[in-house]
């Protein structure tokens, strides 16, 4: 008889400029999912890349339309990793509580469409209380135990960017611990442990939040791959060949394309000292 499998399965979601897309962006989901599967209570299912949309603003943030196709270039061989364009496809900038929120919607509606098509091809078998309130509810719960969960992928400076003024909203950081979680894997010199123990309210929430140390160190950052495109040095096996071809061949990255956005404030502090 086969072992019934009754670890939780995962969603891995990373958002973010991938400005560009580094071959350390995508060891984040193999050390993530390594953890997760060494816990014995999760089982990861799907990585998926969401680039942030150019309503960010961020300095230096090249087109999405270019970012969106290097991430896709970079995903083509991997069986697991995908790269999904409603964040970047949107007209305003995107919340990550938001982000998180589509793409669980996503799955809860494929969850029930996948629950209906059973019920539909099941034959022989008749339920007196089939359209009863109970039934549904009992569904519905049933459901909910076994649908995928979303969790956040990212970095201790994203996990450490938590605490920033006007950057992020309290409650929106409440909502992704309480109702998603945290994968964060670790960088050389960083304190997450330390960051978390300083925050009330990761301190709350800690045991949402999975810290993932990096046993074999890799300091590469979009960053440093732009700094070295401007500067004329080779960025071969730092970021996927197909993406070195891509940049080339659209001659992207530059001192002009490095003052993209400058003066203009990020648009979450923006938005949120408005509110503030």
């Amino acid at each position: 008889m086969e072992k019934s499998d009754d670890r939780r399965e995962v969603v891995l979601l990373a958002t973010g400029s991938f400005n560009p897309i580094t071959v350390m962006h995508l060891r984040l989901f193999e050390l993530a999912r390594d953890y997760l599967h060494e816990t014995g209570k999760y089982k990861v299912i799907k990585g998926i890349i969401s680039p942030v949309g150019d309503g960010y603003k961020k300095k230096g943030l090249i087109e999405a339309s270019h970012r969106l196709a290097m991430a896709n270039l970079a995903t083509k061989n991997s069986n697991w990793i995908e790269v999904d364009s409603w964040e970047c496809s949107q007209k305003e900038w995107m919340e990550t509580v938001l982000v998180l929120r589509h793409h669980q919607q996503k799955l809860a509606n494929a969850n029930t469409s996948d629950s209906s098509e059973k019920v539909v091809h099941k034959k022989g078998h008749k339920r007196k209380r089939e359209n009863s309130y109970q039934d549904k509810t009992d569904r519905c719960l049933q459901e909910s135990k076994v649908m995928p969960q979303v969790k956040l992928l990212c970095g201790a400076d994203m996990l450490e960017s938590l605490g920033k003024p006007n950057l992020w909203k309290n409650e929106d950081v409440i909502e992704i611990l309480s109702s998603f979680g945290i994968v964060c894997i670790t960088r050389l010199g960083s304190n997450a442990s330390n960051f978390i123990y300083e925050s009330d309210i990761l301190w709350k929430y800690k045991h949402m939040i999975h810290l993932v140390e990096e046993w074999i160190t890799n300091d590469i950052s979009s960053t440093k791959i732009r700094r070295a495109l401007r500067r004329g040095m080779s960025i071969r096996y730092l970021v996927p060949d197909s993406v070195v071809e891509y940049i080339e061949n659209h001659e992207l990255y530059n001192e002009r394309s490095e003052e993209r956005n400058s003066g203009i404030i990020l648009e979450p502090l923006a938005r949120n000292s408005k509110n503030s």
